[in-house]
């Protein structure tokens, strides 16, 4: 029991009112005035429920006792008090009331009485429920993961919880330097660097000049840094802009306390006080009054930035503000308590997502959300002591619960509950009234459905609250409290945009526990073919350095510190293994995705992984979506089906005359009935009169049935928003034939009738379309008839089961499967008023579960309305072929890459867009393995398809499931070597399984493409993945290596910009590791042939030149290169196909180059030593300088198609080492330099180095020419 001294207002005349004696079996229950003046107040008993009856004027209420008493049950173990649930009819909240007098301590003879009568009236002796026991079912991970939340929370329960700052820096002052090193010299290239640096800090292995060494290493190392560094700044900035941005806050103290350093400013509306009898019309914080919920004075507010934000603030959100939290929606600037939300940088969706306030605070003022958090009854002065004791927070009115943080951003399970006042004792046992003695009157309790909450005629009476009922959670529940469920529609993630209008959110995560920040993983790096073959043959050149030392030493004849020559032989060779090759590469990658990006004719192309562009060359396994990748997304209405009748796209005008007749028929009927028309012209008009009403049923079941919302642009034009372009092109269908949206809230949906009239449908329950169930529901009452109906939309796979039986639906469906439609099938059950009431118990108690919550609400769905449900019709929407996707896949085809097509959709729909997108190749047999169910059955398949290999095989999802399971390596083994493959009703998870499997089994690159949230899985399980900018919106593309904005840019992404990225990347790294094997070539030969001494040939700033401001741009200016023409190229997919096995980096061509290093190395090292004179001097200065123009030439020879960049780059290069000569005098003896005989020697030894060369090429190009050659 807490020891807090109970406080109680008093009001003009008495201090305190006693709590009058007698039993507790009768709760009376008061209404009060907000004016503190009123002294009487009507007063009705529940002592009978069925009796209602008038009690005799008292001066005030003892609101203070019963505030007292929930006080008291409060611990710091547990705030949650005993629990009271309303009336479902009447929906109330709490004001906090305004004090006009000062607090004392009640006696301590009236302390004690009112710790007994709390004793006895208080559920489990006084006990309070804790949260804790209502989760009873929960984990222990769970229940410390999860929270309950106050509104107003102490500042210790803020800080139990992460800060809301956004960081995404990698860095920070201390951990840069660390953390730049660990991640640049754990690759095998750096560390061995890093070694052989260090070495020359021994004397015993010093060659030369120490910088020789570690300039290069420093370069690379700083450039790395400078980069990182660039880039964290880059982070931070953004991380300061997000975590700065301010924020308005409802602040309840600064209101009720006048010594608060807030301030009262708003954007929309300014703080001002009124009389009680000024008329309350003011606009509130969120813009002008709405609901008719009014404030007696708008509460200040503070701006705080984004960082300051802690759990349980209630956040002022404005049109296009960025959310900063997680938060639960409580207010909305319009009526219907509604707002619109951007998800674009959540979850890649460009379509405006509707969100929905929780019911019951949408309907109070500024105020009373501020104040919600107050005890009712305590003065302001007890609730902040209390506030500011650590363990004890004042009894709350209201408080959120919400599960513990998780990644999915689609499901959301919390509790609002909302605690009332329990009832006094007021009455003796024989139901005499008793009359307290006056206390200060405690704030009322408005009816919230009222207009006018003005005086206690509206009031909600205490006794409507049932005592001791349950609300589902397993829990007996006390007095005076309602549970709301709350799911992902009334939460407004962090990162997210308020599309249009103002809300006010209560925080429930920050930080790192946001959705947002748990959603931005880092995927697995992809690392391209290319590199992890140019790593190997770094460790095969490592080899062939220690080999080469080894050598060196063994006919040295192992003498002396033999050990520490073979140390010096490696440190000397170490320039076999180029330090410049990995910046080389990544220079090169750079290049290549902005010659992606800047290309004309694929515009708006963005390369997200600029790791990859050569791994666009080798793909040899194409997996394609089929829904927004081979066709456009755009959806047109274009069959309607009936059972007995049928509509199509020429016949519509029928539609919208029977829809015309249905809708205008009641007069007529009225007017006919018992008439004179013939039986014949009777029958007739019924006939007629039954058509037209099935066709209105079917397309009010269209016009009723989904989840799109009309939106009103500035111009005036209406656009409908919706997360599926399916019920965009339904709803635009039902308007142009006479049935249109006019307006659609959380609780009605008007409708415009082909005679102009407007009919209205309250929405009662909404069950949304997920990917799992296959189907939306949504059960609406008709405002006119009050006939309540369940509509339900999904596909034929489930609906089959939910609707009667009937003989032509499974039919129709292939039907129009196999002209490409995508099908919907619509069925309807009326509901009675019972039913409904009986279902609507079952599912709140289903929707505040805290354990298992949607499979409880997917039970009661389905034992109330998912049965027997009549069978309205089957639409068609067709979904058109995208641009060129024909002779895309043709392309593709014929550059050798197969292609398998991996879709959501029916097997009927998918072969049919098979075959009309050339996928499958004219008279090609097709395959089909469906509904397959033991492996008897997979097994003859699969025999089967060994001896048709040249077949396309369609397979569904359950028979794919069946194979992965029980034949996995069979399976893919046989289905790889067909020309194609479609898989229908496949999962994303089942796509991203295929595209790992065939990885795993072939060691193949793959590709995979797709536009929507469903193929980000399969993206990021490929090699290679591209996603497409589609109308779901950007989540495939945010999530693939590479974005695109049709199907068909895929052609030259990858048979020229794929294709060149490859060819030249592969030359580049064998001409980079050319150069560093020739000049370690001439160190093995000058040291041989000086008695195999290790001493170094060039050392200083040669060897530092030699790698880069000699050498380095020529050789980079390969990345320009090209053998063919673009044209060519796209004319020519065969071309593709050569490159995709490999053969431009091949050990073959490694060794190739290996040799070619090894023979211009002693060739230019041998000739130097016959050719030089006297001097050591001249032997530097002849070989080289024939080393520098033999490797001009060598980028010569390799170039196909000269660039202006490449020939500047050569001139410049030769232009500047012959400058740098004059600046050299320790490396060259410039009057020897300048002398013919200096000339001709390296002539002489350049022509022997590379004329050779020269000729066994030209040679090879006349007896075996590329096939690139082959087309110039």
């Amino acid at each position: 029991m807490s020891d807090i001294p109970l406080r109680a207002f008093r009001s003009n005349k008495n201090r305190y009112a006693p709590i009058p004696d007698g039993d507790n079996d009768s709760h009376e229950n008061y209404t009060h005035s907000l004016n503190s003046g009123s002294t009487a107040s009507p007063i009705t008993s529940d002592s009978n429920p069925n009796t209602k009856r008038k009690m005799p004027n008292t001066g005030a209420t003892i609101a203070a006792a019963s505030t007292a008493s929930r006080l008291f049950s409060s611990n710091k173990k547990s705030r949650r008090t005993d629990r009271y649930t309303d009336d479902p009819e009447e929906e109330a909240t709490l004001l906090g009331g305004d004090g006009d007098g000062d607090a004392e301590d009640i006696p301590p003879e009236e302390e004690e009485r009112i710790r007994q009568m709390m004793a006895e009236n208080t559920p489990n002796g006084g006990r309070t429920v804790s949260k804790l026991q209502l989760k009873d079912k929960a984990s222990d991970k769970d229940r410390d993961k999860s929270r309950t939340i106050p509104f107003n929370p102490s500042e210790k329960l803020q800080s139990k919880y992460p800060p809301n700052i956004v960081r995404n820096q990698k860095y920070n002052a201390f951990t840069f330097l660390p953390i730049v090193f660990y991640e640049q010299f754990k690759f095998f290239f750096n560390l061995y660097f890093l070694l052989v640096a260090l070495s020359q800090f021994v004397p015993a292995l010093k060659i030369g000049y120490i910088v020789t060494y570690v300039a290069p290493l420093v370069f690379v190392i700083c450039v790395t840094m400078g980069k990182e560094a660039y880039d964290d700044y880059k982070r931070h900035l953004r991380d300061k802009e997000a975590n700065s941005q301010r924020y308005l806050v409802l602040d309840p103290e600064a209101s009720l306390d006048p010594s608060s350093p807030t301030t009262a400013y708003h954007p929309h509306a300014h703080s001002h006080h009124r009389s009680s009898s000024q008329p309350e019309d003011e606009e509130s914080l969120l813009g002008p009054n709405i609901s008719d919920t009014h404030t007696h004075k708008l509460p200040l507010t503070r701006s705080l930035p984004s960082s300051s934000l802690r759990i349980g603030h209630l956040v002022l959100l404005h049109q296009n503000q960025r959310v900063p939290a997680d938060l639960v929606l409580l207010r909305t600037s319009d009526a219907s308590g509604t707002c619109f939300i951007r998800t674009d940088q959540l979850d890649g969706e460009t379509d405006w997502k509707l969100r929905v306030a929780v019911r019951e605070t949408q309907e109070m003022s500024d105020e009373q959300l501020a104040r919600l958090g107050l005890s009712l009854g305590l003065d302001f002065d007890s609730v902040h002591a209390q506030r500011r004791d650590e363990g004890v927070v004042g009894e709350t009115q209201a408080e959120i619960y919400a599960e513990e943080p998780r990644k999915d951003i689609h499901n959301f399970v919390g509790t609002f509950t909302l605690n009332y006042p329990p009832p006094s004792s007021s009455t003796h046992s024989s139901g005499t009234p008793r009359t307290p003695r006056s206390i200060h009157p405690s704030p009322s309790i408005p009816n919230l459905n009222s207009p006018n909450r003005d005086g206690p005629d509206h009031d909600v009476p205490l006794h409507a609250l049932p005592v001791g009922s349950t609300v589902g959670l397993g829990q007996p529940q006390g007095q005076g409290q309602k549970i709301t469920p709350l799911t992902a529609e009334n939460v407004l993630w962090a990162n997210t945009v308020l599309a249009a209008g103002s809300a006010v959110g209560f925080v429930i995560y920050t930080g790192s526990e946001t959705r947002a920040v748990m959603n931005t993983s880092h995927p697995e790096t992809k690392v391209g073919l290319l590199d992890m073959e140019i790593n190997k043959l770094a460790k095969i050149l490592c080899a062939v350095t220690f080999a080469l030392s080894l050598v060196l030493v063994a006919l040295n004849g192992f003498r002396g510190l033999w050990y520490i020559y073979v140390f010096r032989f490696l440190i000397l060779f170490s320039s076999i293994i180029p330090i410049s090759l990995r910046v080389n590469l990544d220079m090169g990658k750079t290049v290549y995705a902005q010659q992606i990006m800047n290309d004309p004719e694929i515009p708006n192309t963005i390369v997200r992984t600029s790791t990859l562009p050569e791994e666009l060359g080798r793909i040899e396994y194409l997996l394609s979506d089929k829904t927004g990748t081979l066709t456009q997304n755009e959806m047109e209405m274009r069959k309607l089906h009936m059972g007995t009748m049928s509509y199509g796209a020429d016949s519509m005008d029928e539609v919208a005359h029977q829809l015309a007749l249905a809708f205008g028929v009641s007069g007529e009927q009225t007017h006919t009935r018992g008439g004179s028309l013939s039986t014949g012209a009777q029958l007739a008009m019924r006939g007629r009169r039954d058509m037209s009403s099935r066709v209105r049923d079917v397309v009010l079941s269209l016009a009723l049935c989904h989840n799109v919302t009309p939106v009103t642009n500035d111009d005036g034009t209406v656009t409908y928003q919706a997360s599926s372009p399916d019920e965009v092109a339904i709803v635009t269908w039902t308007q142009s034939i006479g049935l249109t949206l006019v307006f659609r809230d959380r609780t009605r949906i008007d409708l415009r009738t082909p005679t102009s009239t407007i009919i209205s449908f309250e929405i009662l329950e909404i069950f949304p379309f997920t990917s799992e169930s296959k189907r939306m529901g949504i059960v609406v009452k008709d405002s006119q008839t009050h006939e309540i109906m369940f509509l339900q939309k999904g596909a034929d796979v489930v609906m089959s089961r939910i609707v009667q039986r009937n003989d032509w639906l499974e039919e129709e469906t292939a039907n129009m499967a196999r002209e490409g439609l995508r099908t919907l099938v619509v069925g309807r059950k009326r509901l009675s008023a019972a039913l409904y009431g009986q279902f609507k118990t079952r599912y709140h108690e289903a929707s505040v579960q805290l354990e298992n919550r949607n499979e409880a609400i997917q039970s009661v769905v389905e034992e109330f309305l998912e049965h027997d449900l009549e069978l309205s019709g089957l639409t068609g929407v067709e979904d058109k072929l995208q641009d060129e996707v024909k002779s895309t896949l043709e392309l593709l085809r014929n550059a050798g890459i197969k292609i398998w097509m991996l879709t959501g959709d029916k097997v009927e729909t998918a072969r049919c867009i098979a075959i009309s997108t050339k996928l499958v190749a004219r008279n090609q047999y097709i395959h089909e393995m469906a509904k397959l169910k033991t492996s008897d059955e997979v097994r003859d398949q699969l025999d089967f398809l060994q001896s048709k290999l040249d077949c396309c095989l369609v397979i569904d999802g359950e028979s794919l499931q069946l194979c992965l399971n029980l034949f996995k390596n069979e399976f893919i083994e046989i289905a790889t070597k067909l020309s194609a493959v479609v898989a229908c009703r496949c999962s994303p998870t089942q796509k991203a399984d295929v595209a790992r499997l065939i990885r795993k089994h072939t060691r193949k690159r793959v590709c995979c493409i797709g536009d929507g949230g469903n193929d980000v899985s399969m993206i990021q399980a490929a090699d290679v993945g591209v996603g497409i900018v589609g109308k779901e919106g950007k989540q495939a593309s945010l999530a693939a290596d590479f974005s695109v904005t049709q199907f068909s840019h895929l052609t030259k992404l990858l048979l020229w910009h794929g294709r060149n990225s490859y060819r030249r990347s592969a030359k580049l790294a064998q001409f980079v590791i050319h150069r560093g094997l020739i000049i370690s070539i001439m160190q093995a030969v000058f040291s041989a042939i000086f008695y195999f001494a290790p001493i170094a040939l060039y050392q200083g700033w040669l060897m530092v030149g030699y790698a880069t401001v000699y050498t380095m741009a020529p050789v980079f200016s390969l990345v320009l290169d090209r053998d063919v023409s673009e044209d060519l190229a796209l004319l020519y997919p065969e071309l593709y196909k050569e490159l995709t096995k490999g053969r431009a980096l091949s050990y073959k061509t490694f060794f190739q180059w290996l040799m070619i290093s090894v023979y211009q190395g002693a060739a230019i090292m041998i000739m130097s030593l016959v050719l030089f004179e006297n001097e050591f001097l001249h032997i530097v200065s002849i070989s080289f300088t024939a080393l520098i123009l033999n490797e001009l030439i060598m980028v010569a020879l390799e170039i196909t198609t000269w660039h202006l960049y490449m020939i500047v780059a050569e001139l410049v290069t030769l232009f500047f080492y012959v400058i740098s000569i004059a600046f050299l005098p320790e490396y060259f003896d410039l009057s020897f330099v300048v002398t013919v005989g200096f000339a001709w020697k390296v002539a002489v030894i350049v022509a022997i180095s590379a004329l050779p060369l020269w000729i066994i090429k030209l040679i090879h190009s006349r007896i075996s020419p590329a096939a690139s050659s082959k087309l110039i």
